[in-house]
């Protein structure tokens, strides 16, 4: 069974860091493109960042670039999502999810909710920024 299990989260005061993880097991995760995406209250699901794991391309959403950085450890697999500089408007469940292949990636810019092209989620893990 294909499984990805966040962790990470917490509460942290703005202008604060934190380390998200994403560890993946039942498939072979070198081959995928791992992509993180959050929600908030009230609000619609919307997309983070997207790595590819064997050729390292990324994406970031606007609203997080130069805070928030995402990396893969393959031995691991781990994707990391470093946040930092958080902000109160970035309080939100963080989900990871998968997708086979680099394409997603390349595509992120045009994907939209609900699934953002992604083929599989784990549950979540909540990040809560105080002001």
């Amino acid at each position: 069974e294909r499984q990805l299990v966040e962790s990470g989260g917490g509460l942290v005061e703005a202008g604060g860091s934190l380390r998200l993880s994403c560890t993946g097991s039942g498939f072979t995760f070198v081959h995928y493109s791992i992509g993180w995406f959050r929600q908030a209250p009230g609000k619609e699901r919307e997309k983070v960042s997207c790595i590819s794991n064997s050729e390292g391309l990324t994406y970031y959403a606007d609203s997080v670039k130069g805070r928030f950085t995402t990396a893969t450890d393959n031995a691991k697999n781990t994707v990391y999502l470093q946040m930092n500089d958080l902000k109160p408007e970035d309080t939100a469940v963080y989900y990871c999810a998968a997708a086979a292949g680099m394409t997603t990636v390349q595509a992120m810019p045009v994907m939209g909710p609900p699934q953002f092209g992604m083929d599989f989620w784990g549950k979540g893990t909540l990040v809560t920024v105080s002001s």
